[in-house]
């Protein structure tokens, strides 16, 4: 497996681990406010990296190594970005609104910058 692919699937453990630690917290005291947290934890950090992993890993040296490393750090820090932002309106506090807009928009750059090593792939291995 190369290294970006393990990067990608190292860091969606991580987020599984947040959003499940959160999903027990949220249990244990019967307050479920933060779902919708952990519900982008769970989708955007662990389904989507790990997806995202799993596409390098298969992919192999057809890939682009290097926008894949930059899909990596838009992705990663696009995520931090917004859930910072989406704890503060789930506790009712108003979300520093340039930060906010700039993870969604970090989040969605990722997925189309991803859209793109896939094309990639493909026209490499069709070649």
């Amino acid at each position: 497996m190369s290294r970006l692919s393990t990067a990608f699937f190292a860091a969606a453990v991580l987020y599984a681990l947040v959003g499940m630690i959160l999903g027990m917290f949220m249990g244990a005291t019967q307050d479920f406010t933060m779902r919708p947290l952990h519900a982008h934890i769970n989708l955007l950090g662990w389904a989507g990296l790990a997806l995202m992993g799993a596409f390098y890993g298969v992919a192999g040296a057809k890939a682009p190594a290097r926008l894949g490393w930059t899909v990596f750090a838009v992705a990663n820090v696009g995520n931090l970005l917004l859930l910072s932002q989406l704890y503060k309106i789930v506790h009712g506090r108003p979300p520093i609104v340039p930060a906010l807009m700039a993870g969604e928009l970090l989040v969605v750059a990722s997925m189309a910058l991803f859209g793109v090593c896939v094309l990639m792939a493909g026209r490499r291995a069709a070649s």
